[in-house]
C-alpha cells in the first residue's frame, strides 16, 4: 500500500477534492480516484469525504493507493489480429461481436482473454479485468484500438485521449442521404434521462464532437467518415442518431425495423494514430472495411 499526502494550498482552495486529485496524481484515471475516494480510501482532516466535498485551505488529504492486483482474468486461445506490436504497445484489429475487455458475468471470450494468452506483459493500471486496456470500442463495433503492455506506456496514452490529440477515425453506413459534404456536430452526452442504459445529448452533459465526411451516396443511405474531437460512451452513434441519420443495424439508437440482418451497428475504428510512449515519433495505423461491412455496402450498390 502506498499513501500519498497532500496539504491544500489558497490556489487550490474551494476545487472539488475528485478533481484536485486527479490533478495531483498524475498516473490515475480520475474514475479510478472516485472510485478510491467511494471505497474510503482517501481521508481529509481525519474523516471521509465524498468526490463533490469542496477543499479547504490547509486541508490534509490522504490517499492510500492499493498495490496493482495480480491478473486472474483466465487467458483463451482466442485468435486476434495483431497489426503491430512491441515491448510497449500492441495496435489490434478488433472483430465485430467480441468484448473488449471482462465485466461482471462476462469474465471469458474477450479480448483481454485472448491478449493474455497472447502475452503476459499488460499495464496493471486499471486492475485485473482491465490491464492493458487505454480505450476500447464498442462490441459490436470492429476495428483499431491500442493496448499498452506497461504502465509507462499506458501513462502516456492515456495522456493523448485525455488532450485529445490521438487520431481516431471511423466509418459508418448511415440511414438516409446526407446533403452537405462535411459537417460537424458539437453536442454535450450524459446518460438517457429515462432510459439509464442509453447515452442521450443532454443539456449538462459532458462536450462531445464529432466531425464527419460524406465518402459516398447511395440510394438511401450514406457512407461517412467520422473523427472524433472527443471520446464518450456511444459518440458516433449517438450523435448520427440525434442528426437524423442512426448507423445502419444500430440496435439502441438505430431505426426499429431494418433492411438488413445484422449483428450490430455499421462502424469501423478504420485509423488510429498516436506518439509512440517510447520513441516519441506519430505512427498511424489503418484498415480494410471487414467483410460484414464490405457484403452490405455491396448489396445497397446494387440496389
Amino acid at each position: 500500500m502506498n499513501t500519498l499526502k497532500f496539504e491544500v494550498d489558497s490556489y487550490n482552495e474551494n476545487l472539488r477534492l475528485d478533481v484536485y486529485l486527479s490533478e495531483n496524481i498524475k498516473d490515475k484515471s480520475r474514475s479510478y480516484i472516485q472510485n478510491l475516494i467511494k471505497s474510503g480510501k482517501v481521508i481529509v482532516d481525519g474523516s471521509i469525504k465524498k468526490g463533490s466535498y469542496k477543499l479547504k485551505l490547509s486541508d490534509q488529504v490522504e490517499v492510500e493507493i492499493p498495490e496493482n492486483e495480480k491478473l486472474n482474468v483466465e487467458p483463451e486461445n482466442i485468435p486476434i489480429d495483431i497489426i503491430y506490436e512491441d515491448r510497449d504497445v500492441i495496435v489490434v484489429n478488433k472483430a465485430q461481436g467480441m468484448v473488449v475487455h471482462p465485466a461482471p458475468g462476462n469474465y471469458s471470450g474477450t479480448l483481454v482473454n485472448a491478449l493474455l494468452y497472447h502475452c503476459t506483459d499488460l499495464s496493471g493500471i486499471n486492475g485485473i479485468l482491465r490491464p492493458g486496456i487505454v480505450h476500447r470500442i464498442d462490441k459490436d463495433t470492429s476495428g483499431i484500438l491500442v493496448v499498452a503492455k506497461n504502465d509507462m506506456a499506458h501513462k502516456k496514452l492515456a495522456e493523448q485521449l485525455k488532450e485529445h490529440s490521438m487520431n481516431r477515425i471511423y466509418n459508418a453506413l448511415v440511414e438516409g442521404i446526407i446533403k452537405e459534404d462535411t459537417g460537424t456536430i458539437d453536442k454535450p452526452l450524459g446518460r438517457h434521462p429515462n432510459q439509464r442504459i442509453k447515452m442521450a445529448v443532454v443539456k449538462d452533459g459532458r462536450r462531445a464532437v464529432t466531425h464527419y465526411r460524406v465518402l459516398q451516396r447511395y440510394k438511401s443511405n450514406t457512407l461517412i467518415e467520422c473523427k472524433l474531437e472527443t471520446g464518450r460512451t456511444h459518440q458516433i452513434r449517438v450523435h448520427m442518431a440525434y442528426i437524423g441519420h442512426p448507423i445502419v443495424g444500430d440496435p439502441v439508437y438505430g431505426y426499429t425495423k431494418q433492411k438488413f440482418k445484422l449483428q450490430g451497428q455499421m462502424l469501423h475504428a478504420k485509423k488510429l494514430g498516436f506518439i509512440h510512449p517510447s520513441t516519441g515519433k506519430y505512427m498511424e495505423f489503418d484498415s480494410e472495411l471487414p467483410e460484414y461491412f464490405k457484403k452490405i455496402i455491396e448489396i445497397i450498390n446494387n440496389m
